[in-house]
C-alpha cells in the first residue's frame, strides 16, 4: 500500500491486547526493541493481526501506523 510516510519499520507482532473500542499492538523491530501501538479493535480484526504476523510500523509524526501484506 502506498503511503507518503517515510518512516517504515519492519517488524514481528509480539503480544495483541483488545479493550473494547482500542487495541494495543507490540512490534518487535530488534531485540529488545519494541514498538506499541495504539489502534481501533476494528483495525486490529481487519488486519487480522496476530502474534507471530510479520507488520510494518508506519510512523507519521506522532502517530503510528501499521499495515500488513
Amino acid at each position: 500500500m502506498p503511503l507518503s510516510a517515510r518512516n517504515r519499520i519492519e517488524g514481528v507482532v509480539k503480544a495483541v491486547e483488545n479493550g473494547e473500542v482500542a487495541s494495543t499492538v507490540k512490534i518487535e523491530v530488534a531485540k529488545p526493541v519494541t514498538i506499541t501501538a495504539m489502534i481501533t479493535k476494528e483495525a486490529v480484526e481487519e488486519l487480522g493481526l496476530k502474534e507471530g504476523d510479520k507488520v510494518e510500523a508506519v510512523i507519521k509524526a506522532t502517530e503510528v501506523l501499521v499495515s500488513k501484506d
